[in-house]
């Protein structure tokens, strides 16, 4: 029985509500000797608590798809086929761009909101050059098959989920897709292919994005495998003008990391609540070492280049969480790297799908606009600039969350 589909859920309802009833019909008829019907009421007890904190994780479980299946539950599950060392770029001298093109099949994706807005598809890729085989979901523009476009090529972002997190989130949880579709429509959004895969490829840790030889090589799955397997199989703009990430919590980290770190495959992040130092969460394998988490920084990536790389990074997050890592990366930013923080008050929503969520539609406009070379609009603040008190006067929550309202908001005095 699937972790996340209805017929799990309807059995952890209904043991929920049978082990609520058991009492008010039981308690009074047990019979025997006084510590049997003790043990018998007790055990009654346990299994009324048991089926609560069952059907509690469920839902949560559910709403936030941080575990897609039991072996990511139980820590059984392992992707990584081989970690070869594949060398500073990640390829291990392999010409991937020339590598011959795989067709891969794909099928519908089950799940609560999957099948919406036209519907995601998901197929299993078994990456040629990381050694990783794990899944990855797919989800077109509304564009892509009408007769117009036909001859046209699509931008792409990487879908990048947290840890623990599963790489339906962005679909089941944020509703990117539901979200995006009506503004693709309108031409507020550019037509994006959306691409989710999995980031949790071992079991009981975070990658961290990182490739570790020996034991993952996840950089050379995200920023290689996948993209590679997208060019073959759909009408995907090239890299890197026409690639971008984006990801909440560990996933934000991911999205600026790759990047920072390969101008020559993505030309855009988004960061939601992410973080610099992979220390930042601490089952991160990219924290296992100084030199690790030094290669795996994207303030000290920055801080450091040679040459200040042409990507732009939208950062957002809450005092404590995400913000301050997007104005240190402001800080050390030099032409023709930008980088655009939104300040969000800690009244917002918390480290949560509910702060992530209302963000998709200003983040991707936001996107659109940076990588057609138009005027963004009103977005949040830009730069290092201090947030002066409260910012939430006179905004909604949904307004507070999405960053539309606080550069006005953040100016306010309390």
């Amino acid at each position: 029985m699937s972790l996340t589909g209805t017929p799990f859920l309807y059995t952890t309802v209904a043991l929920a509500v049978i082990a609520l009833v058991l009492p008010f019909v039981l308690w009074t008829r047990t019979r025997g000797p006084k510590v049997l019907r003790t043990a018998l009421r007790g055990l009654m007890l346990l299994f009324a608590q048991a089926t609560a904190i069952t059907l509690v994780f469920v839902l949560v479980n559910n709403s936030n798809n941080l575990y897609d299946n039991w072996d990511d539950l139980l820590g059984t599950g392992n992707h990584v086929q081989q970690a070869a060392d594949l060398g500073a770029d990640g390829t291990g001298g392999i010409a991937y761009r020339k590598l011959p093109k795989v067709r891969q099949t794909f099928s519908a994706a089950d799940g609560p909101s999957m099948g919406a807005a036209g519907g995601v598809r998901v197929t299993q890729l078994k990456g040629r050059v990381s050694g990783v085989d794990a899944e990855v979901y797919v989800w077109l523009p509304p564009q892509y098959d009408d007769p117009a476009y036909r001859d046209k090529k699509f931008p792409v972002v990487e879908l990048l989920s947290g840890y623990p997190g599963s790489a339906k989130a962005w679909f089941g949880s944020l509703h990117v897709h539901q979200q995006l579709e009506p503004l693709m429509r309108s031409g507020q959004v550019a037509p994006f292919i959306l691409v989710s895969p999995r980031t949790n490829v071992i079991a009981k840790a975070d990658t961290g994005c990182a490739n570790i030889p020996g034991t993952v090589n996840a950089d050379t799955w995200l920023s290689i495998d996948v993209p590679k397997m997208i060019t073959d199989n759909f009408r995907a703009q090239g890299a890197p003008d026409g690639w971008s990430t984006a990801g909440y919590s560990a996933g934000a980290h991911c999205a600026a990391k790759l990047a920072v770190a390969h101008p020559d495959r993505y030309r855009a992040a988004i960061s939601l609540s992410g973080y610099n130092d992979p220390i930042g969460e601490s089952a991160s394998l990219a924290a296992q070492s100084p030199a690790l988490r030094q290669a795996n920084n994207p303030y000290l990536l920055l801080k450091k280049a040679p040459t200040p790389p042409r990507v732009s990074l939208y950062v957002s997050g809450e005092p404590g969480d995400g913000y301050q890592a997007g104005v240190a990366l402001a800080q050390v930013a030099k032409a023709p790297t930008k980088v655009h923080v939104v300040y969000l008050p800690r009244s917002a929503g918390g480290h949560s799908m509910a702060l992530w969520r209302p963000q998709v539609p200003t983040a991707f406009r936001w996107l659109t606009a940076e990588l057609s070379h138009k005027p963004a609009g009103k977005q949040g603040h830009t730069g290092p600039a201090t947030p002066h008190g409260r910012s939430n006067a006179g905004s909604t929550p949904a307004e507070l969350a999405s960053g539309t309202s606080s550069r006005a908001g953040g100016a306010r005095k309390p």
